[in-house]
């Protein structure tokens, strides 16, 4: 039996019941990847002695009665993440060589419960592009089609995923790098609460790997199935053990329902900066029938939505000043002349992104006191529904485009050009106010392409879009192999 495209729950029962072993389950993964992976490029440090060493000891384990979550499953590891003995290098070249010596606490919290780690996929240089290549790697190419790209920033991880290369993986997400991947490979992602899994070790070289508390980013599950995100999460979930973990233990609540005519759904499929696709647009309305089908109450419009204007604005704000702190930029002074330059009418998303770059901190703290104000018009919509059904991305997987200047490269939305980074506003949704937002498969394309959609869910409630997206899988079908 070939045990590939098998999901994580599925390996499991197999291999508790004795039909197969964690070393037969790791060596056909090294098959595949040494076969496949030469035109996807998703696996760009492989692991491979030590990961046959983990499985051997895996089985070893379950021989002894030894019962973990993810007891010799095979999985993969963003390449952003540390993971000792092997180079974290975040696709800079200054960085080649940079190894750690301990590993990132997810990968502790993976191998403490039993999994096998083949190795480290893929990354766009600073994770800063929603493609994935890098000088030191190379470019990762979508499964579906190799002419287009897999997404970022966890675009290796997806593609890994959607080649049967592993059954999970770990990946993070600033500006939609969970979900924008899975949405162009057709796979299945979850974005957590801010701060609900711990992120030490997932830091840029050569960066020590400190418990801080990042602001917008997180650390998140990647998988085939709603269940295995589940499953996943249930192991990277809780607080740093240095920090908030010494007092604090996580239990997350239950989903709010578990039937699918039990939901409350609003969806969303127009955004005022940028229009919806119509692939995009057929995959959210081919969500919103299926709930209407079983049952829902699915609404398209509310006052209790948030200015969705507002909320881009604030988030462009929060992620470019964050990012220009952390990742040399041109000189300030050249900046502020720039942004001098602006029109006080320009209100575009460049001209956000542009005055960003040079926030002061009482800038950024108007910024994160009007997020507040945000968080709280999204307590009360979830007090009147249970998820937001919305686009991840504008359109399905573009093709590459390598221009240097990223600022640069346009988007076409059904004929019409439209900045990069504007694509971005859907994301920010969930990331703002830092709620949980789980991708799924929402079908395919006139030319076979996946199409995907989050649904949105209240703060720290991460089981109840999780249990929604567990529903639909089964009411319109999920992961589906490249052809």
């Amino acid at each position: 039996m070939e045990w590939s495209f098998q999901s994580a729950e599925e390996l499991a029962a197999a291999l508790g019941a004795g039909e197969v072993t964690s070393a037969e389950l790791t060596e056909e993964a090294i098959a595949r990847i040494e076969r496949d992976d030469k035109v996807i490029n998703a696996i760009c440090v492989p692991d491979f002695d030590r990961a046959r060493a983990a499985a051997r000891r895996a089985d070893r384990a379950r021989a002894r009665g030894e019962v973990r979550p993810l007891l010799g499953i095979p999985v993969t590891v963003k390449e952003s993440y540390n993971l000792a003995g092997l180079p974290t290098t975040w696709g800079m070249p200054q960085h080649r060589d940079y190894v750690p010596v301990a590993d990132a606490v997810q990968v502790s919290r993976i191998k403490a419960a039993g999994a096998v780690v083949l190795g480290k996929t893929n990354v766009p240089l600073g994770l800063q592009d929603i493609q994935t290549f890098n000088e030191i790697y190379g470019i990762t190419n979508n499964p579906w089609d190799h002419d287009r790209t897999p997404g970022g920033s966890s675009g290796g991880s997806a593609a890994a995923l959607a080649s049967g290369f592993c059954a999970l993986s770990l990946g993070s997400d600033l500006a939609g790098s969970l979900r924008t991947p899975a949405h162009f490979c057709g796979i299945y992602a979850h974005k957590p609460t801010l701060g609900l899994a711990a992120t030490r070790g997932m830091v840029a070289p050569p960066a020590p790997a400190l418990p801080v508390d990042l602001d917008l980013a997180v650390v998140g599950p990647m998988a085939r199935t709603a269940r295995d995100l589940t499953l996943l999460l249930d192991v990277m979930a809780g607080p740093d053990p240095l920090t908030l973990g010494k007092a604090h233990n996580v239990a997350l609540p239950p989903a709010r329902h578990d039937r699918l005519g039990d939901f409350r759904v609003l969806v969303l499929d127009e955004h005022p900066l940028i229009p919806t696709g119509a692939a995009v647009r057929a995959g959210v309305n081919r969500v919103a029938d299926a709930l209407a089908d079983g049952g829902a109450r699915v609404e398209r419009h509310t006052p209790l939505l948030p200015d969705l204007t507002e909320a881009a604005t604030l988030y462009m704000q929060l992620l470019i000043s964050g990012s220009v702190a952390r990742f040399p930029i041109e000189s300030l002074e050249q900046l502020r002349t720039r942004v001098a330059g602006l029109s006080a009418d320009d209100q575009s998303l460049d001209a956000t992104r542009l005055r960003a770059m040079v926030f002061s901190h009482r800038d950024w703290l108007e910024a994160t006191n009007r997020r507040e104000l945000h968080r709280h018009g999204w307590r009360q919509l979830f007090a009147e529904f249970d998820a937001v059904v919305c686009p991840i991305t504008p359109t399905p997987a573009f093709g590459h485009d390598h221009d240097p200047d990223p600022l640069a490269r346009r988007i076409d939305v059904d004929g019409v050009e439209y900045p990069y980074f504007d694509q971005l506003v859907w994301a920010g949704l969930a990331t703002m106010p830092g709620l949980p937002a789980t991708a799924i498969p929402a079908g395919r394309t006139w030319n076979g392409l996946p199409v995907g959609v989050q649904l949105i869910g209240p703060m720290f409630e991460d089981r109840t879009p999780l249990r929604l997206a567990e529903l639909l899988e089964q009411k319109i079908g999920g992961f589906q192999a490249p052809r």
